[in-house]
């Protein structure tokens, strides 16, 4: 049983950045590697980043290469995504997840993730 709780989201202006935050409770945070998403209304959810338990390696989608960043504090239990250069298409509900380790799926791919924050809502004005 693993809790996620994402906070940080807010509104911003676009070229702006935020810092979102995801806090685990329950099993050893530590063990798990972790992945952000987002979902806009009317679109599926898509995959962002993710970071390996140790945070020593990290993947990121090919639309927020160079914008964003992913990492860890296994001390704190808790997953970051630093997010510059906002734009008004990056406005979504964005999730954090712990992965399965099942081989049937890609990392990208929101099967391979079990468990599931409430997300927190980043809005960019134009």
């Amino acid at each position: 049983q693993v809790q996620l709780v994402e906070s940080g989201g807010g509104l911003v202006q676009a070229g702006g950045s935020l810092k979102l935050s995801c806090a685990a409770s329950g099993r050893t945070f530590s063990s798990y590697n972790m992945g952000w998403f987002r979902q806009a209304p009317g679109k599926e959810r898509e995959f962002l980043a993710a970071i390996s338990w140790s945070g020593g390696i990290t993947y990121y989608a090919d639309s927020v290469k160079g914008r964003f960043t992913i990492s860890r504090d296994n001390a704190k239990n808790t997953v970051y995504l630093q997010m510059n250069s906002l734009k008004p298409e990056d406005t979504a509900v964005y999730y954090c997840a712990t992965r399965t380790g099942d081989p049937t799926y890609d990392r990208r791919d929101k099967s391979a993730y079990g468990y599931w924050g409430q997300g927190t809502q980043v809005t960019v004005s134009s």
